[in-house]
């Protein structure tokens, strides 16, 4: 290196190919320009972890809005997309390829979307394909006569740990796939405040596709059940129990989307990912752990230690915090959306829906 005191006092960049000037406390300096791999070195660890955020961000944009005290606890400055990452990063991951996500794909996953310390509410889809929950009525068949009080007085008087004025919210995501063969997805949102003096329909408060009695024997329950309306079929539902204290404090179950879809094991799987990894440039570091009994059985020989071939992978990702807990009065009545393609990189989501 040497220091210079001509023409390139007052300069700071690239110079040629070869050399690069930098302003420094002591003048400018003339160095050597650092040396560039042709290919960026990606893992398959790396590439896992960026192909997930693909269709992990497509889905939060489902949600967005939807979450915004969703996790209890939840530190201040902490983003509701750093807490759905970090709740749902290597949890039933799904693969979509960078132009599918530009086009605005976007696979219904089985996304946890709360965290909290309430009951979370248990469910199942029974032999005929309704999901049902271990939310219990007792005698009591929903119609379109029932009240919000009649729910209200149901669900309090067959389960503890709930209270009046407690919230229920329902979340209910569509699968479809388009002319162009991309999946896309919807989502909406219903809520209903327990109030033991709502003589309102509930069925015009909320539909009856999320609030509607099920026969419990899925759940060994004699009387009746909260469940679906209707089958779930290339869908997925979720309910989530909230609660706001005197404090003003909200307390939120954790919960997580049932899905089934004829879609989503498509994009489940090990070609999936790689699909996905191409899309982003692929694969180019290979490391292969060599275990001591797989040695003895190839070599037949006894092995004498393990080592590691191939250069090694950085973990990248999103940076987001694990979040300490729970939530909100997640969702708003009858609110909906839909994924859109933002083309971006792998932060937080924006821009408009499709």
């Amino acid at each position: 290196m040497a220091k210079t005191t001509d023409f390139l006092s007052q300069t700071s960049g690239k110079l040629t190919d070869q050399f690069v000037t930098r302003q420094t406390a002591h003048g400018t300096i003339l160095a050597r320009a650092p040396k560039k791999t042709a290919n960026a070195r990606r893992s398959e660890r790396q590439a896992n972890m960026r192909c997930q955020l693909a269709n992990m961000s497509a889905n939060f944009k489902l949600y967005q809005g939807k979450l915004k005290l969703a996790w209890e606890g939840k530190k201040a400055g902490l983003s509701e997309y750093n807490c759905f990452v970090a709740s749902n990063y290597d949890k039933n991951p799904v693969y979509i390829t960078k132009s599918m996500r530009v086009a605005g794909a976007c696979v219904l996953a089985e996304s946890y979307i709360s965290s909290g310390s309430l009951v979370p509410i248990e469910n199942t889809v029974n032999g005929s394909g309704f999901m049902v929950s271990d939310l219990k009525l007792g005698g009591l068949v929903i119609d379109a006569e029932t009240t919000v009080a009649d729910l209200t007085l149901a669900i309090l008087q067959n389960n503890a740990e709930w209270e009046d004025g407690d919230q229920l919210t329902w979340f209910y995501g569509v699968q479809r796939v388009d002319s162009a063969g991309t999946p896309r997805a919807t989502l909406t949102a219903e809520k209903v405040v327990l109030d033991t003096t709502n003589e309102n329909a509930l069925w015009s408060v909320v539909s009856a596709v999320g609030f509607s009695s099920v026969n419990g024997e899925g759940f060994m329950v004699n009387g009746y059940v909260l469940g679906m309306g209707q089958a779930l079929v290339n869908a997925g539902g979720v309910w989530v129990h909230s609660r706001e204290k005197d404090s003003g404090s909200i307390k939120v179950s954790s919960q997580q989307m049932t899905v089934v879809s004829d879609v989503l094991a498509q994009y489940q799987t090990y070609a999936a990912m790689k699909a996905s990894a191409d899309s982003y440039g692929g694969i180019n570091v290979s490391v292969a752990y060599l275990k001591p009994e797989t040695l003895a059985s190839i070599s037949g020989q006894t092995s004498q230690g393990s080592g590691t071939s191939g250069g090694g992978s950085s973990s990248g990702g999103s940076g987001s915090e694990t979040p300490s807990g729970g939530g909100d009065n997640t969702g708003g009545q009858n609110t909906g959306g839909n994924t859109g393609g933002d083309g971006g990189g792998d932060d937080e989501p924006g821009g408009s829906d499709h």
